[in-house]
Parts: C-alpha cells; sequence; structure tokens
C-alpha cells in the first residue's frame, strides 16, 4: 500500500512540474514574455490568485491561459487528494498497528518487560528471543520503535509513567528489565513496579555502585553492573582464558555448542518417581547432566551427589547440547 502511495505521489509531482514547465515555455514563446514575467504569470494562473496580467494578453495566449488554468485545476485538485489520501491512510495505519499490538500485550501473561532498548536492553531481549520467552519492550525513541516494531512487540513512552507500565501488562508480567542508561530512572522504575506488582521479579542495571544498595532497597531483586561485569570477564580472559570461552559457549545457541537450562522438580513429579537426582536418571534418557541443585530457600549446590533428596519447589541445573535440551524438554513436556 505504501509503494502504490509513493507511486502516487511521485506521478503528481511529475504532472505539477510539467504544468509549471509547460507554463513557462508557453508564455515564454507565446505571449514573448521574458523568463521572468514568464514564470510570474505561470504562478498566479495556476495558483488562481487573481492578479492582473503582466500585460494585456493577446487572443492566442488567452486561449493558452484558459487551457493551463483547467489543466493546473485537475492537476493540482489531484496532487492535493494523493497527499491527503497518504496522511490518513498512514495514520489510519499506524492506529491500526497499535491497535494489533495492544491487543497482542492484553493477552501476555508470566512474560517480561523491557525498559529501554539501548545496548543492555537489545542484548537482553536477543537473549530472551532466543530462548523463546515472550516479552514487551518500553521505549520512548519513536525512530527505535519504527525499526524494530516488526519484529517486537514495543509501548511507546516513559517506563517511569505507570500508565505506560500498565499498558505494557506490568499486573500479569512475572519479570522486568530496567535496563535505562541513567540510575536514578531505574530507581524510579523499580519504585513504581514494585508498588504495582508484589510478586514481580526485577532485575535492574546500574552504572554506579552507590547505586546498587538503593535499588535493593527500592525493590529490585537484582542489580547488575555492566561495566563492572565486563571488566571482570576481560580480567579473566588473561588470567584464564580457556576457561571463560568455555563458560561463555555454555550460553551460546547453537548445532555443535553446549547449553544450560534450569528445570523445576514439579515438571518431573507427575511424570516419573523423582526422591533423588538417581531416579530422574536424566543423563542416559536424554544425554543432559545435572550439574546444579537450587533448594526452595535458594541454596545453590554445585555437582550435587546422586543420592540428593529432592524437595518441592526446588530446581535442577541442567547441561546439554540444544538437541539435548531438546529431548529433555518433550520428553518431560517442558515448556
Amino acid at each position: 500500500m505504501i509503494k502504490l502511495f509513493r507511486s502516487k505521489i511521485y506521478l503528481a509531482l511529475f504532472l505539477m512540474s510539467f504544468v509549471l514547465t509547460f507554463g513557462v515555455l508557453g508564455y515564454r514563446f507565446i505571449s514573448d514574455y521574458d523568463w521572468i514575467d514568464a514564470f510570474y504569470m505561470t504562478i498566479i494562473t495556476v495558483t488562481t490568485v487573481g492578479f492582473s496580467e503582466v500585460r494585456p494578453l493577446d487572443t492566442e495566449s488567452k486561449i493558452f491561459t484558459v487551457f493551463l488554468i483547467i489543466s493546473s485545476v485537475f492537476i493540482f485538485a489531484f496532487a492535493i487528494s494523493v497527499v491527503t489520501e497518504y496522511i490518513l491512510s498512514r495514520n489510519s495505519l499506524q492506529l491500526l498497528k497499535k491497535k494489533k499490538v495492544k491487543n497482542k500485550i492484553s493477552k501476555l501473561s508470566n512474560h517480561v518487560i523491557v525498559c529501554g532498548f539501548g545496548r543492555n536492553g537489545q542484548q537482553s531481549s536477543e537473549r530472551l528471543t532466543a530462548y523463546k520467552k515472550p516479552f514487551v519492550v518500553i521505549e520512548k525513541d519513536k525512530e527505535v520503535i519504527e525499526r524494530f516494531e516488526n519484529d517486537l512487540l514495543f509501548v511507546e513512552g516513559d517506563a517511569n509513567d505507570d500508565d505506560v507500565l500498565h499498558e505494557a501488562g506490568i499486573a500479569k508480567a512475572q519479570f522486568l528489565i530496567t535496563a535505562l542508561p541513567d540510575d536514578a530512572a531505574n530507581l524510579f522504575v523499580v519504585l513504581s513496579a514494585r508498588q504495582m506488582n508484589k510478586d514481580l521479579f526485577i532485575i535492574s542495571r546500574a552504572s554506579l555502585a552507590t547505586s546498587q544498595k538503593k535499588l535493593v532497597l527500592a525493590g529490585a531483586n537484582k542489580v547488575i553492573m555492566p561495566d563492572k561485569i565486563g571488566g571482570d570477564h576481560m580480567a579473566s580472559l588473561v588470567v584464564m582464558p580457556d576457561l571463560i570461552t568455555f563458560m561463555d559457549k555454555l550460553s551460546i545457541e547453537g548445532e555443535h555448542t553446549t547449553n544450560l537450562e534450569e528445570v523445576a522438580i514439579e515438571d518431573f513429579a507427575d511424570q516419573v518417581e523423582c526422591n533423588s537426582l538417581r531416579d530422574l536418571d536424566l543423563r542416559r534418557k536424554t544425554g543432559c547432566t545435572i550439574i546444579g541443585y537450587i533448594a526452595p530457600d535458594g541454596t545453590y549446590i554445585i555437582n550435587p551427589e546422586a543420592d540428593l533428596r529432592l524437595q518441592p519447589k526446588s530446581k535442577v541445573i541442567v547441561l546439554g547440547r540444544p538437541e539435548q535440551i531438546r529431548k529433555l524438554n518433550e520428553m518431560f513436556h517442558i515448556v
């Protein structure tokens, strides 16, 4: 549809240019005006402003003027209608797009809200997309939204605005990632989000170490400092490069790479008797290896023993290649 409007606009511009050129040449050679007077006569004729002629017109010039007026009226009317149609249709398309996005967001639950689509926000969105986790991005830069709106769900506005958070479905959201560049802005988002959803798991970005404690007090469950993580990562590559490179590959999606997954014990409970890790026997069934256990109280156990007793509401950390993870998910119907 946009291509059709574009072709019509090009046609209208061509016809208007043709009429102006035709008028100038006609007055120059039929009425014997100089170029300035010919251009002046053409403009006052096609715009029908009613100014007087430069000098009285002869019969041929009058006939030419009548023809120029009639043709210009139709052509300029066509051009105005094309521009008006394009503007109205563009507004209608934008309204339809926003309504469609709003309907999609209203159907989401247990989704993620990403506040800010800068470097950290984009990186978060890429990882969420890779793991097929539904999410909504809040961004106030209209140009950024127009660039990515065909691939992602956006809510245009300031994340500090409660109405914008509500539009992003914060009441039904499970996680919120606030990745705004300003710590104060992130602090306000955390405060607002915590008031609107007490059960929300909030992850906030921080630039300054002094902001970390404030964000936690405001209600953030986790505070991430990208600069600190980046510095630690670079230093670790110097001290133990192979180990860090291997750890990086654990989180990379690919055909021949490894992957990590966390699975709730409840996902196994209805299908197998799982009193201990040995009962799960995931290594033989799927090829995946259990490398960690998270107790209900949040205690982490690395490389747990096979006889470890499993508790309700606990989780296991599973290591495997993507195809092994897929086999695990399919076998136990894990979403």
